[in-house]
């Protein structure tokens, strides 16, 4: 490690992500939040903190697992029963739709401004989404959420900048990406796996309960939370790359 980056780690830590109030999760499809950071939801509703779910598109591709006959069209319905039951199992009330295609078909400056004003309008403290930056990431969709929330993140508390998307301004202090390589805080979730696995189940157009899709997202889940607790020395846990304000501008070293 070189001076500079332990400098930074004792000077700008990354903040704790249950240090707050506020939290927007973005997911890209309906099942992302839940498989990326379900049990820190769940988690931090019952601390009492306030946590929005935002889907950015309608999933409507999703088709693999759906029942036979089901069109593009009547899954977008169906998906978004499932979110809002998934949601309320981990305690969340608040799930907002921006109702885009699946599958990229959108501008991606149309996603800033729906997500901007969703985030305006929410006045999150930290806003979570897919780490757009990991190198195996092939989905248009995962890539274009986690890079609008990486810039709503910065400017976010910018009253002008923001009026440019049609949004109000958001106190957003810190960035908190699910599903990446490179967690730099963890949170312990010991004891909550199996809501998050009853909150997947939710999603039955995707999860079939006694699919090869269920179970082996429920086998990774579980092994993801064993490998997250023992860095951690939590149990179990969930790990996220954590960026503050400081972080988030001309410090290079904080993206190694």
């Amino acid at each position: 490690m070189s001076l500079t980056r332990l400098a930074l780690r004792f000077a700008a830590p990354a903040p704790k992500v249950e240090a707050f109030d506020r939290y927007l999760f973005i997911g890209p499809h309906p099942d992302d939040i839940e498989v990326g950071a379900g049990a820190t939801a769940a988690k931090l509703v019952a601390a009492g903190k306030q946590v929005c779910f935002l889907i950015c598109t309608d999933g409507r591709y999703g088709l693999e697992h759906a029942p036979e006959g089901t069109t593009p069209e009547a899954l977008i319905e169906l998906r978004k029963a499932e979110a809002v039951a998934s949601a309320k199992l981990l305690g969340v009330e608040d799930v907002r739709f921006l109702g885009f295609s699946d599958g990229g078909f959108y501008d991606f400056e149309d996603l800033v401004k729906a997500a901007a004003r969703a985030v305006g309008d929410f006045q999150p403290q930290v806003i979570l989404a897919p780490d757009p930056d990991v190198k195996s990431e092939c989905h248009a969709d995962h890539k274009n959420a986690g890079e609008a929330t990486k810039r709503l993140a910065f400017f976010a508390p910018f009253p002008e900048i923001m009026a440019r998307y049609g949004a109000q301004p958001a106190p957003v202090q810190a960035l908190a990406f699910y599903m990446t390589a490179h967690p730099n805080r963890f949170v312990g979730t010991r004891g909550l796996l199996q809501r998050q696995l009853d909150a997947l189940l939710c999603h039955r157009t995707q999860f079939p309960p006694e699919s090869e899709a269920f179970q082996s997202a429920a086998l990774y889940l579980k092994l993801r939370s064993i490998d997250f607790g023992l860095r951690s020395l939590q149990g179990r846990a969930e790990g996220f790359r954590v960026l503050g304000k400081t972080h988030m501008h001309c410090l290079p070293e904080t993206g190694r």
